[in-house]
């Protein structure tokens, strides 16, 4: 029965004011900020926009970095951040000036935005970074780059064994894995995830049992590029991460072998995603055409999108929806605006009914005026009067026979198409079945659009076979009468 579903469960970010503090404090982007402050005239780079290597000390000791190659190496990716966000702006050297001809570097339009622009601005930039590390992260590590280097100058990337495309979908992946399982396990609040879990969760296909040992070998070669990969990604503030525990590398050889069931699995590398990563992964789906949703989303549409948007959230997060839905737009009117938009006879809308139900619990005694003057609506009617009985609100009129099978149908068309818990549903079948005597003999007469379907499903879900064997046929009675 069930209707197109967002790809992901909706996440609850954090504002943009808290989310634009965080990708100011993190490391890499903090150090980008200091080194284009610190740039000036005196400041000479490569041809290639690059800190020239004689600079490279002065800015390391400006980060407060060790005077070696590691300093170093960090004050160059800082630098290099720096260009690639518009913090910096380089000048290169004039074509006649030859080919040692250094360049200049100057403050960019963009740090102006770090202090004096909007949580956007400042999120922006950071978004500019991210992408500028992702691409970092899945850059083939040189060993010895003269030996790619012909003899004319270019560089031989076929026998680098490096497809760009393939890596960045690798990454892309694990990312979009490690965003899925922290959305649906508490959001930035979830656990840390294991490094070889993750590593499996793209390697080992869903059908396999008992991995063989070539796949044992695939997680554990992507163990190792993925720990490489989060030590680069780390800095910019999208995980927080614990390395693989090198001294594993000495136990087991070059690779490590994924662990036992009785192994400390920390020690083979433990990631979580940051708030501020749950924001630029999602950022980074978006761009690319993914339905990612998030809490708030649906906070300055209508009803109608509202119910429809939050058709196949969890619970919670719908609730969450619902309550900035309420606060944006207001108590007044809405519950009116909630039942017109629960009304249709789509595949969806006994589900938006459902959370029409839900959404006035949150309205609260405002909503009974527009609650009262749907009594006598065939589809609002018995939604109308459950609502007000668990209100507590007196002279609820009695609902014909008619509207409480309809009712009963409806009920379980909403379960049915939100595909929730199997034994709930179940015991909401039998209950209702049980709760009127001779419920299929009337039931497949009921004036819905889902009755024939309802009516199969619950000879599939009862538990006693004589009334299985009822509703079945109740549904072939149903089927026959519409002529579906």
């Amino acid at each position: 029965m069930s209707a197109e579903r967002p790809t992901l469960p909706p996440v609850r970010l954090h504002t943009e004011a808290e989310l634009a503090r965080d990708a100011l404090a993190a490391p890499l982007l903090a150090r980008a900020v200091r080194l284009a402050r610190w740039a000036g005239p005196e400041t000479r780079v490569g041809a290639g926009g690059e800190l020239v290597e004689e600079q490279l000390p002065a800015a390391a000791e400006h980060l407060g970095l060790t005077a070696d190659e590691d300093g170093a190496a960090e004050a160059s990716e800082a630098w290099r951040l720096a260009v690639d966000t518009g913090l910096v702006d380089v000048e290169d050297p004039e074509e006649a000036a030859g080919e040692d001809a250094e360049g200049t570097a100057a403050a960019g339009e963009n740090l102006a935005l770090i202090t004096g622009g909007s949580p956007q601005d400042v999120l922006s930039i950071w978004l500019d970074g991210l992408e500028a590390v992702h691409a970092d992260a899945t850059a083939p590590v040189f060993e010895d780059f003269a030996d790619l280097v012909g003899e004319d100058g270019s560089i031989d990337f076929e026998s680098l064994d490096w497809d760009p495309e393939v890596e960045a979908e690798f990454l892309d992946g694990i990312l979009g894995n490690l965003y899925l399982l922290t959305v649906g396990d508490g959001g930035a609040d979830a656990a840390p995830v294991p490094l070889p879990a993750l590593a499996a969760s793209v390697i080992v296909p869903d059908d396999m049992g008992e991995p063989t040992d070539d796949v044992l070998e695939q997680v554990s070669e992507a163990m190792m590029r993925l720990d490489d990969q989060f030590r680069v990604l780390e800095p910019i503030g999208i995980v927080e991460y614990r390395p693989l525990d090198e001294a594993l590398l000495a136990e087991e050889g070059e690779d490590a072998t994924p662990p036992a069931d009785d192994e400390d699995v920390t020690r083979y590398g433990m990631v979580k995603l940051t708030p501020l990563g749950l924001y630029g992964i999602r950022a980074r789906m978006l761009e690319a055409g993914v339905d990612a949703p998030a809490i708030g989303d649906l906070a300055d549409k209508g009803a109608d999108a509202l119910l429809a948007g939050i058709a196949y959230y969890p619970e919670t997060a719908a609730r969450s929806e619902v309550e900035q839905w309420l606060t944006r737009r207001g108590a007044d009117g809405a519950a009116a605006e909630l039942l017109a938009a629960a009304r249709g006879a789509d595949q969806q809308a006994p589900l938006r009914r459902l959370h029409c139900q839900q959404a006035l619990a949150l309205v609260g005694a405002e909503a009974e005026p527009a609650v009262r003057a749907v009594l006598d609506d065939p589809e609002l009617g018995g939604l109308a009067r459950v609502w007000l009985a668990e209100l507590g609100a007196a002279d609820v009129p009695a609902p014909p026979e008619s509207m409480i099978f309809w009712l009963a149908i409806d009920t379980i068309a909403a379960q049915l198409e939100s595909e929730g818990d199997l034994e709930e549903l179940q015991g909401l079948v039998e209950g209702l079945a049980g709760q009127h005597s001779g419920f299929f003999d009337e039931a497949w007469r009921v004036e819905h659009p889902a009755t024939a379907d309802v009516l199969e499903a619950m000879g599939r879900l009862h538990s006693d076979k004589k009334k299985a064997k009822e509703a079945r046929k109740a549904a072939f009675k149903a089927r026959s009468r519409t002529g579906g």
